[in-house]
Formats: structure tokens, C-alpha cells, sequence
């Protein structure tokens, strides 16, 4: 029990009516606090049992600390916490970079086990989506090699979606082998299995020789032709990372690489190829991958640059969105061509214009030196693809 003639037990028993004046109610709530603060501290030794069983012995003169005192630690406290808490949580930890985005950690990072994802982000699976521009040439052959009035096969396009992810994953592990020491040079790609250390030059071998048995159980289940036009889009794909050191158009390179999935396709459903019409949309691929690869390139063109690594985000310089409108444009237009040579019915052109539009929109709305937007724009080429399929599709189906 608190002594009666303590500061405090008077507060308590002289309450302010709930109509007094504000001015005050707040000096007898400051008063009231300020008392508990001085009675706060009382010796350990003391048993619970002594104060509470009739003794009313007055402790606040015996242990009252003074008021001056009582700010200064609060001062003191109110200091350590600011200190405190300016510092990080973890360590270790770092707050991220102006314009730099924490990304969330991936399927593969979630669910893989700790062996097994250095081998899954060499084959890039964390990021899927650049998959589709692998798939979309050979889907867009399939699908306009289909009989007018039916829909195209659909297990072959199932098949070529997983060959899709084989083709894409040896080819970044190849990618990787060849410009490990470069990927260090190069703030974007320095983390990856190869350049980090987490997966040594061996181990990148034996898994590109996993993939290449993986490419080729692919290609048998196709037809004869198929498995030659298959082979050599491998060795293609195998030359590419090479052409970054011999030319300032690698980007085309890659372009004419990944457009052979149009042949590849359409070997596949048909013994005779109709070059007036892969031709044109052999093309308009490597058209399309040198809008896409360029916006991706200007992600990384001043460690490039240092780096000696040559691409056509270096070569075009302030003149790139002139050149990707370029390319755009012939792009769509062979793309028209495509559809006029195969007598598609006319629910396919409105889905071209739309492919038009979306590829207008990355050309013209890219900031070529934001790390991000380059990025975003990159990746939204799935949906381009995605459109030209669909007017393929209804134009087949509508003639």
C-alpha cells in the first residue's frame, strides 16, 4: 500500500471532477504521472507480502529519486532508442539502391532443394516468361500449317511448349560456360550460378550435355526432316554468345537463331515447306528479336561497353527507337504478307493491327536507361506473340 502522506496517495485521493477546466485536468494527469515516475523504483529484496499486509510505511521517502534525474534518463532513453533505431535490423542487409526493386523470391528458390537450384537458374526456369519467345515461332508455323477449318495438333504444340523449355535452358547454360568471365564484369549478371561460383565449369558441362540428350529425345519424336532442321538450331543457338565478341549485330544473329523455329514447325506437320510463306515470317522473327533483344541489350550497355562486349544497344546509340521503329514496321508487314500468301481470312489482320499497337507502344514508351522498364517492355513481347497466334488461329478457323 502507498503511505498516506506521499505526493501520490493525495493525487489519488483528490480527483478532478470531469467538468473542471481542461487546464486543469491535464497539470493533475501531468502530477499524477510525474509521481508514479518518482515511486517507481523499489529495492528487490523486499517481499510482495510486506506492503500489502497492513504496513503502510511511506517508501517515497526512503527511495525517491529526484525529478531531475527522472528527465535525464528519459532523455537518455529517448536518445539510445533514436540511435537505435536508424541502424539495420538485420545484418547483413542493405536498403535497396534509388530505382533498384527487390524482387520476390521464385518457384525455384520456394520449392527446389538447395542442390538442385543453382542447375535450375543456369537453365533460367526462374524467369519463364522469355520462354514464350522461344515457342512462339514454332507455334505460329504449326498453327498456319493446320487444314483451313480445324484447329491446329494440338499434342505437337504441347511438345514443342516442353521442347521450348530443353531449347531455351541449354541454350542459356551455353550462354553462361562461354561469358562467365564476362558475366562478372556486368552488375546484372554477376550473381548467376556460373560467374558467382556457385556452380563450377564442370558441373555446367555435364548439365548442357543433360539438356542436349533432353533436346534430342525431342527431336525423335518427330519426323526425319525435322530432326536435321532440329539439330542444326542447336548448333545455331551454340554460336551465338560468340557473335557478341565477332560483331555489332548480334542481336540479328539471334534473330535469324530463333526464327528457325518457324522451319522447325512446320517440318514437323507438313513434308513440303511453302516458302512464300515461312520466308516471309522467317522475317518477320528476326525483325521482332531485334526490337525485343535491343530494348534488353540497353540493360546492360555501359557494363557491356566496358566489358568490350558488342551489341546493337551500343551500336545504335541515341538513335535505337528510330531503328526498332524500323524494324517494327517491317516486322508487321511481313507478317501481312505472311497472312496474305497462306489466304487467312480476315480475322486475322484486326489481331495484327492489335500486335501493331503493342509493339508500337514498347518502341515508343521504353526509358532505354531505366534497368526495369527495359525490362518489362522485354518481357511483354509474350503478349505480341501471343496476339499474331491468335489472328493465325481465327483466320485459320474462319476460312
Amino acid at each position: 500500500m502507498i503511505g498516506t502522506g506521499s505526493p501520490l496517495a493525495s493525487s489519488i485521493t483528490k480527483p478532478v471532477s470531469s467538468t473542471a477546466p481542461i487546464e486543469r485536468r491535464m497539470a493533475f494527469y501531468h502530477g499524477s504521472a510525474h509521481s508514479l515516475l518518482q515511486h517507481r523504483i523499489m529495492l528487490p529484496s523486499v517481499k510482495q507480502s510486506r506492503p500489502f499486509s497492513g504496513n503502510v510505511r511511506d517508501f517515497s521517502k526512503v527511495y525517491r529519486v529526484p525529478a531531475t534525474r527522472i528527465r535525464e534518463d528519459n532523455v537518455a532513453s529517448h536518445e539510445r532508442l533514436s540511435v537505435s533505431s536508424s541502424e539495420p535490423v538485420t545484418k547483413g542487409w542493405s536498403l535497396p539502391k534509388p530505382g533498384q526493386q527487390h524482387s520476390q523470391a521464385s518457384w525455384v528458390e520456394r520449392w527446389l532443394p538447395a542442390e538442385a537450384r543453382p542447375y535450375a537458374m543456369l537453365a533460367r526456369l526462374h524467369k519463364p516468361d522469355a520462354i514464350w519467345l522461344y515457342a512462339w515461332p514454332c507455334i505460329w508455323s504449326i498453327a498456319i500449317a493446320a487444314n483451313k477449318g480445324e484447329l491446329p495438333d494440338m499434342k505437337m504444340l504441347a511438345l514443342f511448349g516442353l521442347g521450348s523449355v530443353v531449347l531455351r535452358g541449354a541454350a542459356c547454360t551455353v550462354n553462361d560456360l562461354l561469358d562467365r568471365d564476362i558475366d562478372k564484369k556486368v552488375e546484372r549478371t554477376k550473381s548467376r550460378p556460373l560467374a558467382s561460383g556457385a556452380l563450377t565449369p564442370a558441373q555446367g558441362f555435364y548439365f548442357l550435355v543433360f539438356q542436349v540428350l533432353l533436346w534430342l529425345g525431342f527431336l525423335l519424336q518427330l519426323n526425319n526432316r525435322s530432326l536435321i532442321v532440329g539439330s542444326s538450331w542447336l548448333v545455331l543457338f551454340f554460336s551465338y554468345p560468340l557473335m557478341k565478341r565477332l560483331t555489332d549485330w548480334p542481336q540479328a544473329f539471334l534473330g535469324f537463331t530463333v526464327s528457325h523455329g518457324v522451319l522447325l514447325g512446320s517440318a514437323a506437320i507438313k513434308e513440303i515447306l511453302d516458302y512464300t510463306v515461312l520466308l516471309p515470317m522467317y522475317f518477320a522473327v528476326i525483325c521482332w528479336a531485334l526490337v525485343y533483344d535491343t530494348i534488353y541489350a540497353h540493360q546492360d550497355r555501359k557494363d557491356d561497353f566496358k566489358a568490350g562486349v558488342k551489341s546493337t544497344a551500343i551500336t545504335f546509340g541515341d538513335n535505337t527507337k528510330y531503328w526498332l521503329s524500323g524494324f517494327g514496321a517491317a516486322c508487321i508487314s511481313s507478317l501481312a504478307l505472311t497472312g496474305y500468301n497462306a489466304h487467312l481470312a480476315w480475322p486475322y489482320y484486326p489481331f495484327l493491327a492489335a500486335a501493331a499497337g503493342h509493339l508500337q507502344w514498347q518502341v515508343s514508351t521504353v526509358n532505354l536507361s531505366d534497368k526495369s522498364d527495359c525490362n518489362r517492355k522485354f518481357v511483354s513481347n509474350k503478349w505480341f506473340g501471343a496476339l499474331v497466334f491468335g489472328g493465325i488461329l481465327c483466320g485459320i478457323l474462319a476460312s
